[in-house]
């Protein structure tokens, strides 16, 4: 399976330009899954400590209208999330795009931080805490969004559940990339599952982009930067499949 993951630009300008860049790599490569930064088709509100409606409906609308450009990386599968508003709640909302399935909630974040440049519990709230598979085109999937991937336990569960990939999207710093980096290769580990990852980028906002693809193993496939910043590998499900039968994956909780 051909898998995709980058780092996209904050700037909204910016960010419509590594668009069309990404849509053309995925083309050409021939990608099947892509995996996009935690809710990329706005700017990072969380950096304000002070929630302001009418910045959250702009994102949320924002989302609205990019949902029908996913089509520009078909065949290619989308993964990332996006602000909605359901039942009185504001949330972060795990998705998979498919143009056979079309749109498909998948997760909501669950542990959100609160801290400078990163205001998410004060800008919506956390999900129920279902943490359950999801299947796109005979891959299982488990959602890990940015802060979740810490919580070690919730990989161990997807692997126990069977799932191929762990996803995160990402919106994280340039101070702290290389421990993502550590977190996702662990989470891999864990599960016996790949870990994939893309991350937003913005000097503004300081957030420090670098995607990734790690084996089963922990072993990193490849990584995104400035000068590179889409990466595509392909990776065979079976890996993951055989890496349930091996430590630690194997031993009873």
């Amino acid at each position: 399976m051909k898998i995709t993951v980058c780092e996209l630009n904050d700037d909204p300008m910016a960010f419509a330009e590594d668009w069309e860049a990404l849509a053309a790599h995925v083309k050409a490569e021939g990608s099947q899954l892509v995996v996009l930064p935690e809710m990329p088709f706005a700017p990072w509100f969380a950096l304000s400590p002070h929630y302001d409606a009418s910045v959250w409906q702009s994102a949320v609308k924002a989302h609205e209208t990019w949902l029908s450009r996913l089509a520009e990386l078909a065949p290619a599968a989308v993964i990332t999330t996006r602000p909605v508003d359901i039942g009185g709640k504001r949330l972060n909302e795990g998705f998979i795009w498919d143009q056979a399935g079309g749109y498909l909630a998948a997760h909501h974040k669950y542990y959100l931080p609160d801290e400078e440049g990163f205001w998410e519990a004060t800008w919506y709230q956390r999900g129920d805490g279902s943490f359950a598979p999801i299947e796109c085109r005979g891959v299982k999937i488990g959602f890990l969004i940015c802060t979740e991937q810490w919580f070690m336990e919730r990989g161990r569960a997807y692997g126990k559940q069977g799932v191929h990939l762990l996803v995160t999207p990402r919106a994280t710093g340039k101070p702290t990339v290389e421990k993502w980096l550590v977190g996702g290769r662990a989470a891999a580990v864990v599960s016996g599952a790949f870990s994939l990852s893309s991350n937003r980028f913005s000097r503004a906002a300081d957030l420090g982009g670098q995607g990734w693809v790690v084996r089963p193993d922990g072993q990193v496939l490849g990584v995104t930067s400035r000068a590179q910043p889409f990466l595509t590998v392909s990776i065979d499900l079976a890996e993951a499949e055989n890496a349930k039968k091996t430590y630690p994956r194997y031993v009873l909780d």
